[in-house]
Formats: structure tokens, sequence, C-alpha cells
């Protein structure tokens, strides 16, 4: 059976966000549903902060294209989807919300894109940090291993899944019950539509490392799971 996405969406959330999440739908629904038009455009979507300096990735990702990354392409999603969504019931609901309400609908197909890409590189930014990699925490380190066998096994399945994402996408470490796995999506989607709870990703969208790497995509991968990997971000990501 089909999943449904906003049931996929609701199901990766953990309880707390996942009762705010079905308020706003069901308020949203009760409004009148869909995305129509409202008299009074909602407040805007913020351009989440980076929680380093713009070089505070270096020598692994450039200032450059922290810039352009974060300054021209997240920033312009965040754009997009303010203008997309200004007059509607969608101004200025959680991504969340917005994305589990117009996942899998085509005629929506440019809101979810921009809402979705929009929380991917917020979190995409979270999960790094300067001077990162290294051990993961204790309590991580044991559940990856009983996922991957060794912590060594999960950064293999995560550079491979980076690396043979056919053209623009992600690649994820995510939670999916009680264990974890490695999976990889196309363009703006996101685990979060599929019932998989994201605890990690790495862009692989050609600007995220083409200042720095060229065309040399797997150097760009290994260096972010060697030297950035915030793994205390990820074991905060772990439903308990």
């Amino acid at each position: 059976m089909q999943t449904n996405p906003r049931q996929a969406i609701n199901s990766a959330l953990s309880r707390r966000e996942f009762l705010g999440a079905s308020m706003g739908a069901a308020l949203l629904f009760a409004m009148g549903g869909g995305i129509s038009c409202s008299d009074k455009a909602g407040p805007v979507q913020m351009l989440a902060a980076l929680p380093y300096a713009e070089s505070g990735l270096e020598p692994v990702i450039s200032t450059k294209t922290v810039g352009l990354h974060y300054g021209k392409h997240h920033k312009g999603y965040v754009d997009k989807l303010n203008k997309l969504t200004s007059g509607t019931r969608l101004a200025g609901l959680p991504l969340e919300q917005i994305i589990s309400a117009t996942a899998g609908q085509p005629e929506q197909q440019a809101i979810f894109n921009n809402a979705a890409q929009a929380w991917n590189h917020d979190f995409y930014w979270r999960g790094l940090k300067p001077k990162g990699g290294g051990a993961p925490p204790a309590a991580l380190k044991q559940k990856i291993e009983a996922s991957f066998g060794s912590v060594e096994g999960c950064k293999k399945e995560l550079a491979a899944a980076a690396n043979d994402q056919f053209g623009s996408g992600w690649a994820w470490l995510v939670q999916d019950g009680e264990r974890l796995k490695v999976t990889r999506t196309g363009n703006a989607d996101l685990p979060l539509t599929q019932g998989l709870r994201p605890l990690l990703t790495i862009d692989v969208w050609e600007h995220a490392y083409y200042l720095d790497y060229q065309n040399r995509r797997a150097d760009y991968v290994q260096a972010v799971i060697d030297k950035l990997i915030d793994w205390e971000f990820v074991e905060k990501n772990l439903l308990a």
C-alpha cells in the first residue's frame, strides 16, 4: 500500500513535533483546506542563521562556497517560498507543515521543492561543525555499531550513497524504527516523506562543492565525513 506523504512525515517526527504539526494541519484544513488565498498574508519564513561563521568550515569548505551556498542558494529557496505562499494559508507555517501539506501533489510541486530545500539546507548546516568528525558519542556509537557493524561501515555506506546519487540530491543517515540506515534522495526530496527520521545529511548538489572540488565529489564527501560531521547533533536527533 502506498504511503501517504502527510502520514509519513508525521511518523518521522517526535511526539512533541507530531502534535504541533498535527494541530497546525488541523487548523489549516479547518480554515478551508488547500492553499487558497486568504485576506491577509501570514508571517514570512526567515533564513535560519548559520551556527558558525561563513569561514568556520575552512579549509574543507571555503568561505566563498559557504557564502554562495548559504547566501544565494539557501536564501533563494526561502525567498521563493515566501513569494509562492504569500497571501495563502501556508504563509508562515513551519516548514514541516508546508512540506506535509504539499508532498505528493504535482500542482504544488514548486512550493514543496522550495520548502523542502529550505529545510534540507538548514539541517545540512546544523549537521556540520568546525573541527568536526572524530568518534561519535558512546550511545550513538553503540547504535551505529548495532546497525552497520562499525562506525567505519556507516561512514562507507554514507559516502557510497552520496557518491552514487546521480545528479543533484542528498545522502542521509536516518532512523527507521530501532535501527539506523543510509539512504539518498534526488533533488529536493527528503526522508520525512518516507516516514524516516533524518539524523544527518550531506548535500551533493554541485553548488555545495564545485568551487572547491570541481568534479571531485568523492573528495568533498570524504572530507565532510572525516572532518566536519557534528556527531553530537546526530545523537540529539535520535528518538529515545
